[in-house]
């Protein structure tokens, strides 16, 4: 094997395709390789807020391989040694959350690089990534197919995304929503006009610097708005949530039929 493995998510934004995503909660492979046979172009495996470990993670990546959805993992933090693992497990693209300044940033970005460039951990020749060593000169072509995103959900990050935007080695820029709106002083309230007018303006902002700009809009309306605004990387939904409401409507359409009142004779 003399190639490593393409990332046309990555391609794809380069282009500047809007890509639609889904996002993994579940924690849970069969889950994963369901929504994979959706045909979403991105689905995110979140290790931030989901309780995924490692072989979690791992497992989950083997189940969408076969098919065309791409897998972004989201770590629960930008930690050096965590972002070694799941390289080695084998992801090509990363969401790291909560990146607050160019400094954090230019840190995660040396944690994706192998020395003398950056401080990546040599040993993916032993792991998934190489293809246990059967990827010929994987350390000299990884950070070619490498997608690394990272999240602007502060004040702080606002404040510093013309810094951080400057980065080289920076793919795309998602905006976190909900933690967003909450360090503006709008907490629970990402549809609050001052909100709505930062997010499209930091979008907007960050495709004018030839970065890819990413969102999480479950409510479809929001998701058509930051489309039209320029996001190429948008998640539509999650598992999750997608799941309880299912449940919900079922479980609405026969519970009064259960509780009218049975007629005489009735059992």
């Amino acid at each position: 094997m003399n190639a490593i493995l393409s990332n046309p998510f990555k391609a794809g934004l380069l282009q500047g395709e809007a890509q639609i995503g889904l996002w993994l909660s579940t924690t849970s492979s069969y889950m994963a390789e369901i929504a994979a046979t959706s045909g979403y172009d991105w689905l995110l495996i979140d290790g931030e807020h989901a309780p995924n470990t490692v072989q979690d993670l791992y497992h989950q990546l083997q189940a969408i391989a076969p098919y065309a959805s791409h897998p972004v993992i989201r770590p629960v933090e930008g930690n050096r040694s965590l972002i070694k693992q799941v390289l080695d497990i084998g992801t090509r693209t990363l969401l790291i959350p909560m990146v607050d300044t160019a400094e954090q940033a230019r840190d995660i970005v040396s944690a994706t690089r192998y020395p003398p460039v950056g401080t990546r951990g040599v040993g993916a020749g032993v792991a998934r990534a190489a293809r246990w060593g059967r990827v010929e000169n994987y350390m000299a072509q990884a950070n070619d197919e490498l997608c690394l995103l990272i999240q602007m959900e502060s004040k702080t990050a606002l404040e510093n995304l013309d810094e951080i935007l400057e980065v080289e080695g920076i793919d795309g820029v998602f905006i976190g929503p909900a933690d967003l709106s909450a360090s503006l002083g709008y907490p629970d309230n990402a549809g609050h006009p001052e909100v709505q007018r930062v997010i499209e303006q930091s979008i907007r902002r960050i495709r004018a610097a030839g970065k890819a700009a990413g969102f999480l809009a479950v409510d479809p309306e929001m998701a058509q708005k930051v489309l039209a605004w320029g996001a190429n990387f948008v998640a539509v939904g999650v598992d999750t949530n997608l799941y309880t409401r299912a449940l919900d409507e079922r479980l609405a359409i026969f519970k009064p039929l259960a509780e009218q009142p049975k007629g005489k004779g009735s059992y």
